[in-house]
Formats: structure tokens, C-alpha cells, sequence
């Protein structure tokens, strides 16, 4: 029995999920799969093309398909993988993954990175998928985060070239603003936007490592290391370099301020590349986030969708066979396409679209680690409280310390548990 999940676009998850009836048939050595498929793109085909492959190459094994909805998978997982699980399971890499793995849920899967090469062709999402020097989750594709540009109004502006350094960024957010252009859009009524602004100061400030282990509850929130991002953050507001009344927009509402010129850049995922018009697409670039601190190795946020074994599985020998299968090097990158993300794997072919090509570059060559981004680095509850109290930041700036006191007291609430 095998269930997958993909990961959602955008934080739209694509689930798979365990019926407890289409399981009663199935013959004791077959394998099961149960997929959910949201309604947009072609993520049901492209799940298909790749099982279709698959059973192809091995029609030794008897796989069955069912797809289902998600939120029965949101419900069962955690029941399902500690009683009577699918053999294989579809989930995120970093803590949502450590979650179940430090349970003794998940099967390790070091032995497979090691014969087949992942640790290789996997390199940048290693760290993401190893709990306690083992290896847990197969990565399928990530999103690249960092500054989707317009071209002509930095030209316009007097800005040469893409900004490499903070203070190359903080001289186009002055020339930009000067020239009558809001610098820089964020949809700021989804928390979730503000946290890549956390996730990029921090991991340019603090590096990946020290990342981690805010994530994981273990360093203040009052520690001098964090207020200095909230203070590189502040000096944006300060200087009114994001557009006005951001929290009034979300996603959806943000974007036609690049397309109508309003606005010069935005921070965002590769997979906000599919809502820019053909109109502006030739004037539009996209660069990884400036350092800050060049002593700092540069880490990057790519959030990785991943498979993973449990660890009471019953067919574990035809999921590893599975597993092997999705992870070379074009079968991970036909669904990465098929998904509107990238692959994970340095040997896939390149993507075919120039942003897409950036992404991909950036997060395959970093040497400084790969996050998963804000709310899959931690504890949900956590992640709520601290995205909530992000948009307190933003909204009112000078509350900065009270802010942090509330955080660092909703810290050692949750991590007590």
C-alpha cells in the first residue's frame, strides 16, 4: 500500500491520504497508492504519467491508484502512520518531517542515499532531510525564493544591474522611491509573505545553522541576534520602501502592482512566475536575496516536497523500489515541471524558463544550507503565533521589544510542552 502527497503551489498543499475501505481488497503484496490532486494545474496527470512509467519498468508490481481529497489525509496522517500505514507517504522536508521521524514513524532511508547516489544528486536538500545524522525523506522539487524585478524601472531609475550586496539594495530602494516607484510589494495580509522577509534577513544575518535552532525553539526570541533582523527590517519600513497599506493585500491583489509599474520588486517563490503577464515578461528578472553579511555562508529557503517510508510499513521492498524510481534525475524532473516547481536534483536537465533557471542555479550551488521556510522549520503553533507577530511588527514598528517579549513568552510556553 503506498499513499503520496505533494506539496501545495503557494502553500496550497497536493495530499495523499489512506481509505481504510479501498484497502480491505487489495491483495496482501500489492501496492496501494492514493493520491490527492488539487483542481489547478496538472498535477493528477503528472502523478500519473510518472506511476504509468513506473509500472512500465516494473510489471512485477501491482500498483494501484486511487485519488482522493486532502483533507482526509490532513486528519489520517498521523493516526495512520503510528497504527496501520501506507508504505509510502508524500510530506515536507525539515521539522515537518523530523516531527514524525523522531517518533520512530519513519523508516531511514541512509542506505538508499548512499547506493543510489542521492548524496550526490540531492547535495542542497541533504541537511532537509536528514534527522540526527540520518536521512528520512526523498526529496521531489522545492521552490526557489528571492526578487522578482521589473528591468525597465531599475533602468529608468539609474540602477546597473542586479543588486549583489545590502547596501547595493538599500541604494535601488532609495534611486527607486526617488524615481516615484514603491521599491518593494508585499502582500503582508498573508502572514506567510512577511516570513520570507524573516527567513532571508536571518539566514543573511545569522546563517542557516543559528536558523535552525530558532526554529527548533532552542535560542530567545529577546537574543540580541534576532532583534538585529527585526532592526535590518525596520530600516525598510522606516524608510516607506514597501508599498503603502500592504497589509490591506494578499497574494492575488499584490501582483498587478508589478504589472501596472506601481511597484519594482517583490520577494517570492519561482512559482509566482506563472501569474506575470506575457506583456512585462521580457522586463522582468529575478535575483537570489543580497548578503548582508559576507563572513556568512549564503543559505537559501527552497521548500521540498518528499517521500517517506513509515516505519511500520508492510511492502517495504517495493517502496524502496518506488522511491529509487522517483528520484532519478528526470522522472524528478518531468514532475517538478508538471508541478510549476523545480527540481531538486543537480542532474536534472535545467529549466527551460529564464526565471526558473535562476532559481534552479541558486538553490542547486548553495553552500550554505537549504531551509524550509518559516512554517516548516517549526512547530505550527509557534509558526502562527510568530507570523502573527510579525504583522504586529510591521504595523507598528516601535513595538519591536514588546513584540519579542510576547514571542520569547509564547516560546517558552510551546517548547515546555
Amino acid at each position: 500500500m503506498i499513499a503520496l502527497r505533494l506539496r501545495r503551489l503557494a502553500h496550497v498543499s497536493i495530499a495523499a491520504a489512506v481509505v481504510a475501505g479501498a484497502l480491505c481488497c487489495a491483495a496482501a503484496d500489492a501496492a496501494t497508492l492514493t493520491v490527492n490532486v488539487s483542481a489547478r494545474g496538472n498535477q493528477r496527470s503528472t502523478w500519473q504519467d510518472a506511476f504509468d512509467k513506473f509500472k512500465k519498468a516494473n510489471p512485477d508490481v501491482d500498483l494501484k491508484v486511487t485519488y482522493i481529497t486532502e483533507e482526509a489525509y490532513k486528519v489520517q496522517m498521523g493516526g495512520w502512520l503510528a497504527t496501520d500505514p501506507p508504505d509510502i507517504v508524500s510530506w515536507h522536508d525539515g521539522e515537518r518531517m523530523a516531527y514524525y521521524a523522531q517518533r520512530g514513524l519513519l523508516e531511514d532511508l541512509s542506505p538508499d542515499w548512499s547506493k543510489n547516489g542521492w548524496s550526490q544528486q540531492y547535495a542542497s536538500v541533504k541537511e532537509a532531510s536528514t534527522y540526527k545524522g540520518k536521512q528520512y525523506a526523498a526529496p521531489l522539487g522545492y521552490d526557489a525564493y528571492g526578487f522578482f524585478y521589473r528591468k525597465d524601472l531599475f533602468e529608468k531609475a539609474g540602477i546597473k544591474g542586479e543588486p549583489k550586496t545590502w547596501d547595493e539594495f538599500l541604494d535601488a530602494c532609495k534611486k527607486l522611491k526617488a524615481s516615484g516607484v514603491a521599491p518593494i510589494a508585499v502582500a503582508a495580509r498573508d502572514s506567510w509573505t512577511l516570513a520570507a522577509w524573516f527567513d532571508y534577513l536571518d539566514l543573511r544575518i545569522n546563517g542557516n545553522a543559528f536558523h535552525q535552532q530558532l526554529m527548533a525553539g532552542e535560542i530567545p526570541y529577546t537574543d540580541p541576534r534576532v532583534k538585529k533582523v527585526y532592526a535590518a527590517w525596520k530600516t525598510l519600513i522606516d524608510g516607506h520602501y514597501f508599498i503603502d497599506d500592504a497589509l490591506s493585500y494578499d497574494l492575488d491583489s499584490i501582483a498587478p502592482f508589478l504589472a501596472n509599474g506601481k511597484a519594482s520588486m517583490m520577494l517570492m517563490g519561482t512559482f509566482f512566475s506563472a501569474s506575470i503577464p506575457a506583456s512585462i515578461r521580457p522586463q522582468t528578472g529575478f535575483f537570489r536575496f543580497p548578503v548582508i553579511d559576507a563572513n556568512v555562508p549564503t543559505a537559501e529557503d527552497g521548500p521540498v516536497n518528499v517521500l517517506l517510508i513509515p516505519a511500520k510499513a508492510k511492502n517495504k521492498a517495493d517502496a524502496h523500489r518506488l522511491l529509487a524510481f522517483m528520484e532519478q534525475p528526470q522522472i524528478n524532473a518531468d514532475l517538478a515541471k508538471g508541478w510549476g516547481q523545480l527540481p531538486s536534483n543537480s542532474q536534472s536537465a535545467e529549466p527551460e524558463d529564464e526565471i526558473s533557471k535562476v532559481g534552479f542555479q541558486t538553490l542547486a550551488n548553495t553552500k550554505g544550507g537549504i531551509a524550509q521556510f518559516y512554517d516548516r522549520d517549526m512547530t505550527k503553533e509557534m509558526a502562527d503565533e510568530g507570523m502573527k507577530a510579525m504583522q504586529q511588527f510591521y504595523s507598528d514598528p516601535s513595538q519591536l521589544d514588546a513584540v519579542l517579549v510576547r514571542l520569547e513568552a509564547t516560546r517558552k510556553r510551546i517548547y515546555k510542552k
